[in-house]
């Protein structure tokens, strides 16, 4: 007979669902989540609610907020002549534990990757262009991942900002090819930032 309980084998299944968890691991995510007490059980579960309800995007960078801003765009200490653009809110995270930079950010949510479907309108292209209406940023930090699809979408933003003046450059490459910004450790980080160069 199969073990086979239909409310853990849908748990499991919703944990494998996420990124990088293989069934091992889910399995091992389900039962802990079984051992929690029912008032752990409903604080986990409400963390998850509030998070995927109460988190949106900034109306300038489009970076996790909490407000209509998120904290970098509030923070008016920052150098606002200087953007960051990467493809993920979690590479913001990784570029921040550096400490190294103190500019603005633009998280793009993707990147171009006719493959897959995504166009250069599928992604958070056109708000950055229309961020640099005022004329306050001189650089465009190109931080997209060093894959084929992170530096398509970096070509592509280059050309679309060349007429415009603006510098731009790209993240030196401390971070290794076909790796993501959120896995690259604080001193890979602040070589390649350091280390960036014109495109």
């Amino acid at each position: 007979m199969a073990y086979n309980l239909a409310p853990l084998q849908n748990l499991i299944d919703q944990f494998e669902r996420m990124q990088g968890i293989g069934n091992k691991t889910a399995q091992r995510m389900a039962f802990y989540v079984l051992s929690l007490s029912e008032e752990e059980a409903n604080n986990f579960a409400k963390a998850i609610t509030d998070a995927h309800t109460k988190i949106k995007q900034c109306k300038i960078c489009c970076d996790l907020a909490e407000d209509e801003l998120c904290p970098v765009c509030k923070d008016k200490s920052r150098d606002r002549s200087v953007i960051c653009v990467v493809e993920d809110p979690r590479d913001v995270v990784a570029i921040e534990r550096t400490h190294e930079y103190n500019g603005m950010y633009h998280v793009l949510h993707g990147a171009i990757s006719p493959m897959d479907n995504i166009g250069p309108d599928q992604i958070r292209i056109k708000e950055l262009i229309a961020r640099l209406g005022d004329g306050v940023c001189e650089e465009i930090i190109m931080a997209t991942n060093p894959t084929v699809e992170g530096e398509a979408t970096a070509m592509y933003i280059s050309r679309l900002l060349k007429p415009m003046g603006i510098t731009v450059s790209r993240l030196a490459y401390g971070v290794p090819v076909g790796a993501d910004l959120e896995y690259a450790d604080e001193v890979t980080l602040t070589r390649a930032i350091k280390g960036r160069s014109l495109i």
